[in-house]
């Protein structure tokens, strides 16, 4: 049976607007495949250092208690660092694109609101930028790689 040409240009105008950049359709006797060749999608995203969840005065005393415990994970010489951590799942990118140069490296100092990598999560390309000002003692994760929720990235000691 397949499609009519009317419901193969509606189906083009529906994946032209809603930035899918590929569908295919299998049917028994008829199979058709629309690509687009639109850019990635650029999102800004901030690792946050305290979750502000509740209104509640005894919700916030108790925020700031997961900021001192990403620190102590690591070996008793690095108690002092801060762990930035992966504030979505997707992959680890340390520079902008093949090619480039990385946005930090080991020794580099930072301040907040430096850009640290990339997370690509389903075509959006996120900024990490670091919340604190210091210097990248530790990249825990190599390039290309891809990361859980939560998951250290980097190690930082402040300023």
């Amino acid at each position: 049976m397949g499609m009519d040409i009317k419901q193969i240009q509606d189906l083009i105008k529906f994946v032209s607007k809603s930035g899918v950049n590929e569908v295919s359709i299998e049917e028994q006797d008829f199979k058709i495949t629309i690509k687009t060749n639109q850019e990635p999608t650029y999102v800004t995203a901030t690792v946050p250092a305290v979750a502000p969840v509740a209104a509640a005065p005894v919700a916030q005393a108790a925020a700031p208690a997961p900021v001192a415990t990403p620190a102590a994970p690591a070996a008793s010489n690095d108690a002092n660092l801060i762990t930035v951590k992966s504030p979505m799942i997707g992959t680890f990118y340390r520079s902008a694109g093949p090619g480039k140069p990385s946005f930090v490296n080991i020794g580099d100092d930072i301040n907040t609101g430096s850009v640290l990598c990339i997370i690509e999560a389903m075509k959006l390309f996120n900024e990490i930028e670091s919340e604190v000002s210091g210097k990248i003692v530790k990249i825990l994760v190599e390039d290309a790689q891809p990361v859980e929720y939560d998951q250290p990235l980097f190690l930082v000691e402040p300023k």
